[in-house]
């Protein structure tokens, strides 16, 4: 593996910094900030030469691998990353890395190839590249690609963070108010809820109120749009027969899972 630091004197341009542990001691210097970063998968040395001097002379920092199996063992992604593969390493082909990588959430991927096959390049485009260039690579085009790749990564990256957060806030709840919560980003109001769960709307109230808090919602609007984010479905009447009807005139509902919520224990 060869890392290139990124380096230029021109005035101005982002300063690349190394990604290193840092120590939060009172007198220890500041945490440095990551870097947006290329990586390479290529054997030919005057390739990766060439690629990193373009991308030194832009503040972007570029890591080398010459084979995709140095790379599979690499573990450094700490930042908005772009992949920029020869389709054909010396171990692996690089399609078959690509889809290794896609089931592991790797950054995005910018293929470039000795072969001018446009069979070759709607096959990497279907697989999710941002895009396929031949060799000899256009500089120009390249950089934009992994400006692409990058501002596509982010918004992965940015996602997943938002995804976790969310599902550190619903793990907080109690299991009455998973129960709970369904309900009310169904729109039901405090007294059907109560009646489906058995207990009083005064209960009832205090579930809601635990859920608006724990989740941090500030309104019923974001908790139906924290809901949908993680997938979790909300409740909606069962169209039953009069007859089937309860004396005590309960109702059933079910969610889009068709789990209802009749005899749902207190």
């Amino acid at each position: 593996m060869q890392a290139v630091e990124s380096k230029t004197d021109f005035v101005g341009t982002p300063r690349v910094y190394r990604n290193r542990p840092h120590s939060f001691a009172f007198n220890s210097p500041r945490p440095e900030p990551l870097c947006d970063v290329v990586y390479l998968i290529d054997e030919d040395p005057h390739i990766i030469e060439e690629i990193v001097a373009c991308f030194s002379t832009i503040g972007v920092k570029v890591t080398a691998f010459t084979s995709a199996a140095e790379y599979l063992k690499f573990n450094g992604r700490e930042t908005a990353a772009c992949l920029v593969i020869n389709t054909h390493p010396p171990d692996m082909c690089g399609f078959e890395l690509q889809m290794r990588l896609g089931e592991k959430g790797n950054p995005p991927v910018v293929f470039i190839s000795d072969q001018c096959d446009v069979a070759l390049a709607v096959r990497a485009m279907k697989a999710g590249a941002v895009e396929f260039l031949p060799k000899p690579v256009d500089l120009h085009a390249l950089v934009a690609s992994v400006q692409s790749a990058f501002a596509q990564d982010r918004r992965v990256r940015r996602k997943k963070s938002e995804l976790a957060e969310l599902q550190d806030r619903f793990s907080r709840l109690t299991p009455r108010e998973r129960e709970v919560l369904p309900l009310v980003v169904g729109g039901l109001l405090n007294k059907q809820a109560a009646s489906v769960l058995g207990i009083s709307e005064v209960t009832l109230q205090i579930h809601r109120s635990q859920v608006m808090r724990k989740t941090c919602a500030e309104s019923l609007a974001e908790l139906v749009r924290m809901a949908i984010k993680l997938r979790i479905p909300h409740w909606r009447e069962k169209q039953l027969d009069p007859n089937d009807r309860s004396e005590s005139g309960s109702f059933g509902l079910q969610n889009r899972l068709g789990f209802s919520t009749q005899g749902v224990a207190q």
